[in-house]
């Protein structure tokens, strides 16, 4: 496949290439070369203490990249890889600091989409990748998203359809005593306490800086809000009354005047995951004063949602400069 070899030469000549994982898309170069990395630093615009995933090509290159590996880590490793879990883990001497933010450990997993595993397998070493968007904005989850926020600023894009899961790897450290939970994501902290059969500790205050954990993050430009379904149809009629231009995202079926754009999302969180960021960044398009979100339920399987949307509802919007553009309602379709 021409597009793959030209995506591991450009990374063998310190480019920078997008392509997809099942996750999200991600930003990468090759994590052995520093200044490769140094310029995905740059083009999202990331602080250089905000640590990267390096992604591999299976669980046997593991070794290269950490030390003292410990038992829970191989039975998570072979339980959940190629798939959407990060494992932080101490880093070996071949991990250049800047990778790791200056730590001591480093982010490792398998991603399981096939272009992505066979541009790892072809490249024959780890490629560093963030998710390829400005830092703390939505994540993109088809290659057009990546054309659209960065455009000429990567060397190439590789599209391998829109992501089949829609939002970030869970991250799990286990540098430490006792695993802990960095980040939740569609592998749930449940699942993993049945393969370790032991419980799985928060994040304290001498936890690894991790990816996408910082309060607010994937964040649209237009000011999100969470509002639980008892207040969301008083929300939607004040601010229309306002004279505001809004949104609704809801599980549940609510009467809104026609000059809402209103849509239901799935009403598992599988599809809330898979939906949710392309649905933002269409959203982002309208120049609204506001999207109102319906709380999502508040059990363990809808964690990782609630992570993002709560994120997401504490960043700042940004200006809104085309007020007086005609509203045009997007039609949406999507799978429950």
């Amino acid at each position: 496949m021409r597009a793959l070899q030209g995506a591991v030469e450009t990374l063998q000549s310190g480019g920078l290439v997008a392509f997809p994982t099942e996750t999200v898309y991600g930003l990468g170069a090759d994590a052995e070369n520093s200044t490769a990395v140094a310029r995905i630093f740059a083009t999202k615009g990331r602080p250089a203490d905000h640590p990267l995933i390096v992604h591999l090509a299976n669980l046997d290159q593991i070794t290269r990249w950490a030390r003292d590996i410990p038992p829970a880590a191989w039975r998570l490793a072979r339980r959940y890889w190629p798939g959407p879990l990060t494992l932080i883990l101490h880093r070996t001497g071949r991990v250049p600091g800047i990778v790791t933010g200056g730590q001591d450990t480093v982010g490792l997993r398998v991603p399981d989409h096939p272009l992505a595993l066979a541009l790892l397998e072809a490249f024959g070493g780890g490629i560093a990748a963030p998710s390829a968007n400005r830092f703390g904005r939505v994540s993109p989850t088809t290659a057009a998203h990546v054309r659209e926020e960065l455009g000429d600023a990567l060397d190439r894009i590789l599209d391998g359809g829109p992501c089949r899961v829609g939002i970030e790897s869970t991250i799990l450290d286990l540098s430490g005593h006792q695993p802990r939970l960095l980040r939740p994501g569609t592998i749930t902290l449940a699942e993993i306490e049945a393969v370790l059969q032991q419980p799985i500790a928060q994040p304290g205050n001498d936890a690894p800086r991790a990816p996408g954990t910082l309060r607010a993050h994937y964040a649209p430009n237009t000011p999100l809000r969470l509002v639980p379904i008892t207040n969301l149809e008083a929300e939607a009629c004040w601010r229309l009354a306002q004279g505001q231009r809004i949104a609704v995202l809801s599980l549940s079926a609510i009467l809104l005047p026609e000059v809402c754009l209103q849509q239901g999302m799935p009403i598992q969180p599988s599809g809330w995951a898979r939906e949710l960021y392309a649905r933002l960044r269409a959203l982002d398009t309208l120049c609204l004063d506001c999207i109102l979100i319906e709380d999502p339920p508040s059990s363990a399987d809808w964690q990782a949602v609630r992570d993002r949307l709560e994120r997401a509802a504490s960043a700042q919007g940004g200006p809104f400069p085309f007020k007086d553009r005609p509203l045009v309602l997007p039609r949406w379709s999507y799978e429950n």
